[in-house]
């Protein structure tokens, strides 16, 4: 299909989409809806957090920005009922040291209108990602005694005093407390976020793998089973989501690799299905590839295959974030054999060779939005969700 926008003539790939609307920012790491409002994450500052009214998607409104420093990012942002919470994370080595590393947390009541209600601070470079149930936060920060991000659970019921709970980390990351530290000729251990369901959390550790850990004690986090597929498969390990629901009888996790940060030259990362219905023993059940994508295993450039799926999502059908392949819905009903059954293939914005879609979520209506790394969100009708 076509479409005219900004002056310029697009052509687009679609199957079971279309494009209803497009916000014009700065590109970024995350988007997030929370009641009409869409939360944007921005990649690099000084442009921090930008808030948009969707109440009519076809006609999105830029009601709120929030500016960071140089030399500091919040390119990840999760609201709920009115609690805005973005991260602070080391970009580069200009901009104010001061400023440090961490989370805001903002009242968003009135959404345009934000008002910052605390910032919780942390060592080393600050926070990563994180997921956020309404009361607790899980987070991936570096911390002051450790190697690389740990696991940390904060207690957000007074959100103008975060207090934390809970943390993990691998047996060795805590130089400070004397554990001998055993990955010198290895990729520092690196907690990129918690996904939590139930009594448990799912957590992926970069070229570390996925760790699932019972949390039913929230201050004592403990270890019930990990895998590594690096580096056999050389790409880091970015998310780990489980599904609510049985599917084919057993209990499902969707693991993403990301296509950045091999470990060698290599074709473009995938996601893989895992059988976690014996948890202590996660096993590998089928991979999806974006078709035609890797077509001899040649090794290809970063940021071709897979991102990252929606934290968010209905039923059995997964948005992803494909990189430069754009919007990807899997139906993953059949744990055994997961097919595409819609996409969305954004033009390059302008000044980049190709697009980089970035992260991707859903509303309560079932619309989709995704945004690209370096400029710009698309509002995305589909007709299978």
């Amino acid at each position: 299909m076509t479409f005219q926008q900004q002056g310029r003539m697009h052509l687009v790939s679609a199957f079971n989409t279309k494009q209803i609307g497009h916000v014009d920012c700065p590109g970024g790491g995350q988007v997030w809806v929370d009641g009409n409002i869409l939360y944007i994450g921005h990649m690099r500052p000084p442009s921090g957090t930008t808030l948009v009214d969707i109440s009519d998607p076809r006609n999105p409104r830029k009601i709120a920005t929030i500016d960071v420093p140089p030399g500091w990012h919040s390119h990840k942002v999760r609201a709920k009922d009115g609690l805005m919470i973005i991260n602070h994370e080391r970009f580069g080595d200009a901009g104010p040291a001061d400023f440090g590393g961490g989370l805001a947390l903002y009242d968003t009541t009135k959404p345009a209108q934000p008002k910052l209600i605390s910032k919780w601070i942390t060592g080393g470079k600050g926070v990563h990602r994180y997921d956020f149930d309404g009361r607790y936060v899980y987070i991936s920060p570096t911390a002051d005694g450790y190697v690389g991000n740990i696991v940390m659970i904060l207690d957000l019921i007074d959100p103008t005093k975060p207090v934390e709970v809970g943390r993990w980390w691998i047996p060795g990351q805590w130089t400070g407390g004397g554990e001998e530290y055993p990955w010198h000729d290895y990729v520092t251990p690196r907690c990129h976020h918690p996904l939590r369901m139930g009594d448990r959390l799912f957590v992926s550790y970069w070229h570390h793998g996925l760790f699932i850990l019972d949390i039913s004690d929230i201050t004592k986090p403990k270890l019930i089973s990990h895998v590594n597929s690096s580096p056999s498969f050389p790409h880091p390990t970015h998310t780990c989501l489980p599904i609510p629901q049985p599917l084919k009888g057993r209990n499902i996790m969707v693991v993403a690799d990301e296509d950045v940060a091999k470990l060698r030259p290599s074709p473009p990362a995938f996601t893989w299905i895992y059988d976690i219905t014996d948890e202590t023993n996660p096993l590998p059940i089928s991979t999806f590839q974006v078709p035609g994508l890797d077509p001899d295993g040649a090794p290809q450039p970063p940021m071709t295959g897979c991102h990252q799926p929606s934290e968010r999502f209905k039923g059995t059908i997964i948005p992803f974030a494909w990189f430069a392949q754009g919007l990807r819905l899997v139906d993953i009903a059949d744990p055994f054999a997961p097919k595409e059954v819609g996409h969305f293939m954004p033009d390059a914005p302008e000044g980049a060779e190709r697009s980089s879609s970035n992260d991707v979520t859903i509303d309560d209506r079932g619309i989709v939005y995704l945004i690209d790394r370096i400029r710009g969100v698309d509002i995305i009708e589909t007709s299978v969700l």
